[in-house]
């Protein structure tokens, strides 16, 4: 390994020990962070819940706007901690000849400049399910992250993402989940399958008829590649007797499928998000969590110099294979206040057409990913529209009281103190 090699393209368990001063930092992340998750879900528990309580409309509205709220403050606080303590970027490019393909139009239309012809964020659709290649655990933070930049109506406020049943009831942090109203799945499709149903059910149902956002994140490769996922994922496909990937593993479709089809007939404009996401420093052939863990990136401050991430978008209804939707109306998708949830078997051959082209699309990831490792870039050649380039940075010094849900009990006291004269 060359003196000149930078830390983040060293394995971690052979990098250099950390310095006190680093030693410190970690602990202030350590601080910092976890003060603001229990401010976050202290104000749920104290400020909010009672509302929520309350057998009336306009508290129902507070409580969840203000749920809303702590699901932006934790957004920006994810933001906050990468800019003090793991600065890096996002290099944003968008396909112009693959699969999801954007027009030269359309580009210039979502790529938001100040004054100054500065970049300072994008305009992309509000109402879509977001997919992308799983490498390390951090993807969803930083995925969480690129939604802060992603629309004025700040969609950070309404990511919804699915996780293990297990982590319902770890204090602090699945109690917050909770109140996000995230999916919790027990990993068993006969289970979870109606579970889904009416979290989907009310999630669409909250972004059509209130006209809200909605970002649905979903990993269709359902773990990381690894050392033991990688053999898998190649058994699998001989098995199958389809292409194995080589930087990816190959995705599961039935989840992405039936929440699509849940969600479309409730949604006429959905979308389907597509990121492929590369880190520099990872080797081909490499395994991601060698490289970037949570601990590595916010406890040793070592990040990768830029998060590159490559956009794809279709149009559910029109772009994506999922099926006929005929019998299925908005009325139908399962309804949550209903004792019996009504759900469409997909027909099989409806199942293997969605299943062929989402490994398609897989396909062309990992050509990306490929084209990455050889230019350091997964821009396509002839895109004429340079990597858009976004620092993790908030954009109002303000919004580091969000981060620590600063607003609730300064109103409070405020209140509390006028009450007092």
């Amino acid at each position: 390994m060359s003196s000149n090699t930078p830390l983040y393209a060293i394995p971690i368990n052979k990098r250099p020990p950390k310095t006190w001063f680093r030693v410190f930092q970690a602990l202030l992340f350590t601080i910092l962070f976890n003060s603001a998750c229990i401010m976050i879900n202290g104000s749920q528990f104290v400020f909010l819940l009672p509302f929520r309580i309350l057998p009336f409309r306009w508290s129902r509205k507070l409580y969840y706007a203000g749920i809303r709220y702590t699901k932006g403050a934790f957004g920006s606080l994810q933001v906050l901690m990468c800019q003090w303590f793991a600065p890096t970027k996002l290099l944003i490019t968008f396909e112009t000849q693959g699969m999801g393909a954007f027009t030269q139009e359309e580009i210039d239309k979502y790529i938001i400049k100040d004054k100054d012809g500065n970049v300072v964020g994008l305009d992309l659709p509000t109402k879509f399910v977001l997919i992308a290649n799983h490498q390390v655990y951090a993807d969803w933070w930083y995925a969480w992250c690129l939604t802060y930049f992603m629309s004025p109506q700040g969609i950070h406020r309404y990511v919804y993402i699915t996780l293990k049943k297990s982590l319902r009831w770890v204090p602090i942090v699945g109690w917050g989940m909770q109140f996000f109203k995230f999916i919790f799945l027990a990993r068993s499709w006969a289970s979870d399958r109606q579970q889904l149903a009416r979290d989907l059910a009310t999630l669409g149902r909250e972004a059509e008829r209130e006209g809200k956002p909605l970002c649905f994140m979903l990993y269709p490769e359902g773990t990381l590649v690894s050392k033991d996922t990688r053999p898998k994922s190649k058994k699998y496909a001989e098995k199958m007797g389809i292409t194995d990937m080589k930087h990816i593993l190959l995705p599961r479709s039935t989840g992405l499928h039936y929440s699509l089809r849940s969600l479309s007939p409730r949604i006429p404009d959905l979308r389907l998000l597509d990121l492929t996401v590369a880190y520099p420093g990872i080797p081909p052939m490499g395994y991601g969590q060698d490289y970037y863990t949570l601990r590595s990136l916010f406890f040793d401050g070592v990040a990768p110099p830029a998060i590159h991430m490559h956009l794809r978008m279709f149009d559910v209804t029109g772009g994506v294979p999922i099926g006929n939707l005929t019998g299925t109306t908005s009325a139908g998708t399962p309804d949550p206040k209903s004792k019996r949830i009504v759900e469409v078997d997909i027909p099989s051959e409806e199942k293997d057409v969605f299943d062929a082209w989402l490994r398609k699309l897989w396909q062309e990831k990992d050509e990306g990913m490929d084209k990455f490792f050889e230019t350091g870039s997964l821009a396509p050649k002839e895109t004429q529209t340079p990597a858009v380039e976004i620092p993790l940075r908030l954009r109002r010094k303000r919004e580091i009281l969000d981060a620590f849900c600063f607003f609730w009990p300064a109103s409070a006291a405020y209140l509390w103190g006028r009450l007092r004269g």
